[in-house]
């Protein structure tokens, strides 16, 4: 079983970065596909970014192609999301997800962290 927990958002002016950081707990971590998700206020929760167990494969959300990178470090058991460029429409609550698979053309994980909140100014 995968525990994860969410660091690094934060208030942040459109515009600028953040990196957020998901650090996981447990031995079969190298081996699960990983991915960020975003729930803004009254809105679904949002597939932002997936990343393979592999770490070759890599899938965006049309919202945030081009400005946001996911990438992940097995050896430190951690997932990062850079996000750039960023827009007060990427406000929202993040969440790192592991055991993610596309099913039905929608993204479903097994297991998610507790977020963090992301909030871009204009």
């Amino acid at each position: 079983q995968v525990q994860l927990v969410e660091s690094g958002g934060g208030l942040v002016q459109a515009g600028g970065s953040l990196r957020l950081s998901c650090a996981a707990s447990g031995r079969t971590f190298s081996s699960r596909n990983m991915a960020w998700f975003r729930q803004a206020p009254g809105k679904e929760r949002e597939f932002v970014a997936q990343i393979s167990w592999t770490n070759i494969i890599t899938r965006y959300g049309d919202s945030v192609q081009g400005r946001f990178i996911i990438s992940k470090d097995n050896a430190k058991n951690m997932v990062y999301l850079q996000m750039n460029s960023l827009k007060p429409e990427d406000t929202a609550v993040y969440y790192c997800a592991a055991g993610v698979a596309a099913v039905f053309g929608k993204y479903v994980a097994d297991t998610w962290g507790q977020g963090t909140q992301v909030t871009v100014s204009s």
